[in-house]
């Protein structure tokens, strides 16, 4: 059964429904048209201000931080034009007391206060079975000057939850309730006023510039730019065999006749080159004899051999620069065969007949 409540009235809800934890804040309201009131929560400590910014819920925080006290936005519900639903069980130990408070959305600029509301109710229900426990309808035509209304609020009283209706207006609107209550998020901080010179005191006024500060940044040291090496070209083949592909690295080249000159190698060329001292060239092939010309008797002389040059072993066998070298055997081969014929033709000269010559030929 519901309990009707005038204004200052309060009444035990964990006695009007033993094991209650959890209650419907409903509230609604009989307006002039262009009237939009908006309902409220502040949780709030044992001095009476709420715990933080966050723990007042209204349309802009639908919701406090530990999620206990939750607003129902601007959509009415059967009953009431705005719902608050808190769960009694989730609420913060520190938290004594929770405030409903209802502002008329810009009442000062429109011109609109609690005069305008002709009618208007705060109700408490179970959330587990919707049974109303109590209910607070506040007086038919409010102070005309006034633009916010605190309709009622739930408080701890020991182990119990009770609910009073309250019914105190604010002329200030809901900053005015915010400020009572220890909200900021509401409050213009006003600018500090500059505090007056004392007597006799003299402020010099300002340099005309100020002294650069000295950097602790460590200049950075210039930076140097590698010079250019120098590259081949990959259209170019190597200069040293072309069947090594193309010449990609450009090398100094020292020939043993002539000046150094630049030529395009390969990589495998340019290596040797660079590592190996100068001249660095392909050695000729030893030269051969010229041929025969036939129908003349051919002088037999010797071919000069190819030069020794440096880096290379010089020819092996017996041909030197300037003609043939015989050997020992060849010489003594010689000397014999010139006794062997000279003793035939001593032979022929001493023989005592006379030579018969017939028809040109020679007989015995």
């Amino acid at each position: 059964m519901s309990v009707p409540l005038a204004k200052g009235g309060n009444v035990s809800l964990s006695r009007q429904a033993p094991g209650l934890t959890a209650v419907t804040v409903g509230l609604g309201w009989q307006t002039d048209a262009g009237c939009e009131p908006d309902a409220s929560a502040l949780l709030c400590d044992g001095s009476g201000k709420v715990l933080s910014d966050e723990h007042f819920v209204f349309f802009n925080n639908l919701s406090s931080p530990d999620g206990s006290v939750r607003h129902s936005g601007g959509s009415p519900v059967v009953g009431d034009d705005q719902q608050i639903s808190v769960d009694l069980t989730r609420v913060p130990g520190e938290v004594t007391k929770i405030v409903f408070p209802v502002s008329i959305y810009e009442g000062a600029a429109r011109g609109q206060t609690f005069g305008h509301v002709p009618r208007a109710h705060i109700r408490v229900l179970d959330q587990e079975g919707g049974t109303e426990l109590a209910r607070y309808d506040l007086a038919p035509g409010g102070p005309a000057d006034e633009t916010a209304l605190v309709f009622g609020e739930l408080y701890r009283h020991g182990a119990e939850w009770k609910f009073r209706a309250v019914g105190q207006g604010y002329a200030s609107g809901l900053a005015g309730i915010a400020t009572d209550y220890g909200v900021d998020v509401l409050r213009e901080a006003d600018p500090a006023p500059a505090p007056a010179p004392g007597p006799g005191t003299y402020d010099p006024p300002p340099p005309a510039f100020a002294p650069a500060a000295p950097s602790l940044v460590s200049p950075q040291p210039p930076t140097v730019t590698a010079p250019p090496q120098p590259s081949g070209s990959p259209d170019m083949t190597c200069f040293f065999d072309p069947a090594h592909g193309p010449g990609t690295t450009s090398v100094s080249w020292y020939p043993q006749w002539g000046v150094p000159r630049p030529v395009q190698a390969c990589a495998g060329c340019a290596q040797r080159v660079q590592t190996t001292a100068p001249p660095y060239y392909t050695p000729p092939q030893p030269m051969s004899p010229p041929p025969v010309q036939p129908g003349y008797p051919q002088a037999q002389q010797g071919y000069p051999a190819a030069p020794v040059q440096q880096g290379y072993p010089a020819p092996q066998g017996d041909q030197q620069q300037g003609g043939r070298r015989f050997g020992t055997g060849a010489l003594i081969g010689a000397g014999a065969a010139g006794l062997v014929g000279g003793a035939l033709l001593n032979e022929a000269f001493s023989d005592d007949e006379p030579d018969v010559v017939i028809n040109n030929y020679y007989e015995d």
